[in-house]
């Protein structure tokens, strides 16, 4: 299949490592994009190491393109394992540089990818406060 997408696009398009949901999650973000009707939401599951929480578990839902589908489990990818005041620091760029290339048409993509992970951070903050 010939695309405009980096080989890493098309890998995690196709062969994404943490689409679905979690049940019971401990936060949750929702984000969208009403220009291009792109929607994604990520579920965290926290956990603690030491006195620390970290991002014991993530998974994502999108309803979008391909670069959509890639920056949502790139950001899942990128996220897991972190504490939670190191993953607020993922951003769009992060993701868009290791996807490899997403066309600046699709840069919102990364955009909606680090939303939506903060949201569902946030999501947590408020719930447990």
């Amino acid at each position: 299949m010939k695309s405009g997408y980096s080989k890493k696009v098309m890998d995690h398009f196709l062969h994404p490592r943490h689409l679905g949901k979690i049940k019971n999650p401990d936060g949750v973000g929702d984000t969208e994009n009403l220009r291009c009707g792109d929607i994604m939401r990520i579920y965290i599951k926290v956990g603690k190491k030491k006195d620390k929480e970290f991002i014991k578990d993530i998974k994502f839902e999108t309803l979008g393109c391909a670069a959509a589908i890639a920056s949502s489990d790139m950001i899942c990818e990128l996220a897991k394992g972190k504490i939670l005041e190191e993953a607020k620091k993922v951003g769009f760029k992060d993701v868009a540089d290791e996807l490899g290339f997403l066309p600046s048409l699709k840069l919102h993509c990364a955009n909606l990818a680090e939303s939506a992970l903060k949201m569902a951070i946030e999501n947590y903050e408020k719930r447990k406060s």
